[in-house]
């Protein structure tokens, strides 16, 4: 896939045709004329609907993967390395909300070697993430009782149901929830016995 602007249009009809209707039940052609764009157009950034659905998820992975290297990279103090991931994955996870929605309704309908593609590209993010925590655990700052994939799934269940109640018009502003989010998770992997 190809920047640009028409990719942009592209990518943008598509992921609220795909949020309205589906998936399955949107055509190419549906897409390119909610564009404003022909199919040779659309074709020339995106090789299939296939490409286009695994483009809308990819730029998310590619953001939150480069974010996630840049926090780390700063280096500091483990609670406040991880507090900072947590804070940053909620918020641009927000801010694409209608993408990924899109994409976790869809993605089993994805191409197998574009299915391996998204999980290899996650797991790059969860292996990190991991070893956050497995430093936490090692400086002392975090419990060793519970299982990592425990606490792991803790944390991305709670983001993969933001979907489900959060909303951009709603009270609540993007960076407390993802603060007070953080904060419960963090609060529930220190050690009892480890200095706050």
């Amino acid at each position: 896939m190809k920047d640009s602007h028409v990719a942009d249009d592209v990518t943008r009809a598509a992921v609220e045709l795909f949020a309205t209707q589906g998936y399955a039940n949107t055509s190419v052609q549906q897409i390119v004329e909610a564009a404003g764009v022909t199919k040779g157009a659309m074709y020339h950034y995106f090789e299939s609907k296939d490409d286009l659905l695994f483009g809308i998820y990819e730029k998310l992975l590619s953001l939150q993967k480069s974010r996630l290297d840049e926090i780390i990279a700063r280096g500091g103090d483990v609670e406040e390395v991880l507090r900072a991931v947590c804070v940053d994955v909620i918020e641009t996870s927000i801010d694409h909300m209608p993408e990924g929605t899109v994409f976790f309704r869809s993605m089993h309908m994805l191409s197998a070697p574009r299915q391996q593609e998204v999980t290899r590209r996650r797991r790059a993010y969860h292996d990190e993430f991991v070893e956050l925590i497995d430093r936490g655990r090692r400086d002392g700052v975090f419990r060793t009782d519970i299982p990592v994939a425990v606490l792991v799934a803790h944390f991305f269940s709670d983001l993969h149901y933001l979907s489900h109640w959060y909303s951009p018009e709603g009270p609540e502003d993007k960076t407390l929830v993802a603060e007070q989010l953080t904060d419960l998770f963090v609060t529930s992997i220190r050690r009892t016995d480890a200095p706050a």
